[in-house]
């Protein structure tokens, strides 16, 4: 998800902030974006990226806890030290690994997908095009040509589907796929999938090294024994992109 430029005064802050490497690591994360994270019926942070999260820490010997955040600030607050990572569903990016760090990928780069009001047939470049604000679908949205339409939460772009502000909406299919399906076809996917950006990491500050190296032999460990292709599954279902 986000993308957009982030200005002088969050360079000097990435530059500035001062870091402390302790055993308790603040995951921050949306809580607004299911499956990768949500907010359960009990007022927890859950989903994938939890899960995926704990096991993390775990594996790295971390005490972690869960700090939620809006998204169009989840940049500006981890270089400012509010909590120590981000693990919320960002596609690694140049514009945003010139401002923080990332961890290797923990999930394969997945595809985004346009949706509309079903039997619309609406225009994907010269219509509008609803895209949560900072992310890499409001990037592309930009660039392709249509009217973009930002919104602050993923909620809100559905929203403005169904309320016709907006032909259609760009997100992670993965995203979607759940709404398509409880829309009793209202709803329904609109053109080509797009694949944007290098697959998803953690977030960490430029100046924690040790920290992400943590967290990157974690995910190998993960990976080599096929513990995160099943959590990818389990939460994106059997034809969910994993690692080989």
């Amino acid at each position: 998800m986000i993308l957009k430029s982030l200005g002088t005064t969050l360079g000097v802050m990435a530059l500035t902030a001062t870091v402390a490497m302790s055993d308790t690591v603040r995951m921050g994360t949306e809580g607004a974006y299911p499956p990768y994270n949500f907010v359960n019926d009990k007022g927890e942070i859950d989903g994938f990226e939890r899960e995926l999260g704990d096991e993390l820490c775990a594996r790295a010997e971390l005490e972690c806890v869960w700090v939620k955040n809006e998204w169009d600030s989840i940049i500006p607050n981890l270089v400012s030290g509010n909590y120590d990572t981000i693990i919320a569903g960002m596609s690694i990016t140049e514009e945003r690994d010139a401002v923080i760090d990332f961890s290797d990928a923990y999930f394969p780069s997945d595809p985004s997908a346009y949706v509309g009001l079903a039997g619309a047939d609406p225009a994907l470049i010269n219509g509008v095009v609803a895209a949560q604000i900072n992310t890499i679908q409001a990037s592309h949205v930009a660039s392709s040509g249509a009217q973009l339409m930002e919104f602050a939460s993923p909620d809100e772009t559905v929203a403005a589907v169904r309320n016709g502000q907006a032909d259609t909406a760009l997100a992670d299919k993965a995203f979607w796929e759940p709404i398509v399906a409880e829309s009793n076809g209202e709803l329904e996917f609109v053109g080509e999938d797009i694949v944007l950006g290098a697959g998803i990491g953690v977030g960490v500050r430029e100046s924690d090294g040790e920290l992400k190296a943590k967290f990157n032999t974690a995910i190998a460990s993960m990976k080599e024994d096929g513990s995160l292709n099943t959590i990818i599954k389990k939460w994106f279902g059997e034809d969910a992109a994993t690692f080989e």
